[in-house]
């Protein structure tokens, strides 16, 4: 996405932001001669090891080794990837962050715009929907976590959102480049119709995606948006940002398989939940899930594609597996995911549940010697 930052940028933005300022808001500092203490945010302690130099601006802890400039705290502490730390600190400066080298564009603004006001607009129409309404509340939810997640509902018809947010060549060219439109022997149709619509957030509270859940067989039960140039599925977890600003440093995070499951979960008090957007477990997303929290729980169904999934989710982890991580697996009953659970059984036994995981090495070594004699 665009080009590179200048090296003299990043040295005027550290130069710009005070770390002392940037930290205080998040972690509790106390003044200790020269430099700042505060327990660590980013491990279980009772002594106060983190430390900050207004100095030298930087942080350090002595018990768990995290250290680093206000870019670096910001990447560990709010989970972002390099240059969202940089456009996020370069905000709060009041500075644009400059690109060179590069022919190809970075996602305009517009983009982002036009997303958040398509998620308004199906948040309207579900408010205005009847059939919608009564779906979600066959599926238990309430309208509180609907409004927390932005649920929001596509109705019926071809060009209800072209007509809404079009209007204009350069607009409808916007909306195709967002993944909001298909093309066919007339034109322009809106791609999601019919649905309740799920909104997909990047780890800095924007919209760059839906998924959408048919409310009738008449198409595939669950659609998610294309790969744009903002939405990339293999790097992205539905969720995350709402698991993440519910509490800025996770000791555990809860994997599943559908945007339902996660929204289930987090109305009944699981608000560590994300979804991998229909796709089996990246690399990407698995340096996501350590980044978030030192515990990774893959919820998946315990029948044959659940256990594949799962297995897909091992390999994608264990390279990024170190001191302090750890990951473990839940395989749900048959004909079970974990909104049938969470409901059935209630929130306490579900807990229970997630305390018994299986550690991935008990996976590993159970998937390697399934059909092997080891008596033999």
């Amino acid at each position: 996405m665009g080009g590179l930052i200048p090296e003299s940028f990043i040295e005027e933005l550290l130069g710009r932001i005070d770390i002392v300022e940037l930290i205080e808001p998040r972690v509790h500092l106390k003044k200790a001669g020269r430099e700042y203490q505060a327990c660590c945010p980013f491990h279980d302690e009772k002594t106060p090891s983190f430390t900050v130099s207004p100095q030298k601006q930087f942080y350090h802890c002595f018990g768990c080794g995290a250290h680093g400039s206000a870019i670096g705290f910001m990447m560990n502490y709010e989970g972002l990837e390099f240059v969202d730390a940089v456009e996020e600190l370069a905000r709060h400066a009041g500075l644009k962050v400059p690109r060179e080298g590069t022919d190809k564009p970075r996602p305009s603004a517009g983009l982002f715009e036009l997303m958040e006001s398509a998620a308004l607009w199906y948040q309207g129409q579900l408010r205005e929907s009847a059939e919608a309404i009564a779906y979600l509340k066959k599926r238990g939810l309430s309208g509180e976590i609907s409004k927390e997640f932005g649920i929001g509902f596509a109705p019926a018809g071809w060009d209800n959102l072209l007509k809404q947010l079009g209007g204009d060549a350069q607009r409808e060219e916007l909306l195709t480049r967002a993944g909001m439109l298909s093309q066919g022997n007339s034109g322009s149709y809106d791609k999601f119709r019919h649905r309740i619509m799920f909104p997909i957030h990047d780890r800095r509270g924007r919209v760059i995606g839906f998924g959408g859940r048919a409310l009738e067989d008449d198409g595939p039960k669950y659609l998610n948006s294309p790969e744009t140039e903002l939405f990339h599925k293999g790097r992205e977890l539905y969720g995350l940002y709402l698991a993440r600003k519910s509490q800025a440093k996770l000791d555990r995070i809860i994997v599943v398989e559908g945007y339902m499951d996660v929204v289930a979960l987090a109305q009944f008090g699981f608000r560590n939940c994300v979804a991998t957007l229909g796709t089996a477990t990246t690399g990407d997303q698995a340096e996501l899930l350590f980044r978030a929290a030192d515990e990774v729980v893959f919820c998946f169904d315990g029948d044959r594609a659940g256990r594949k999934a799962a297995w897909r989710a091992l390999e994608a982890a264990l390279p990024r597996l170190r001191d302090g991580r750890q990951a473990r697996f839940l395989f749900l009953p048959d004909g079970e995911d974990p909104d049938s659970m969470v409901r059935k059984d209630g929130a306490g036994a579900f807990s229970d549940r997630l305390d018994q995981a299986q550690p991935l090495s008990g996976f590993f070594f159970d998937h390697f010697t399934a059909d092997n004699d080891l008596s033999s």
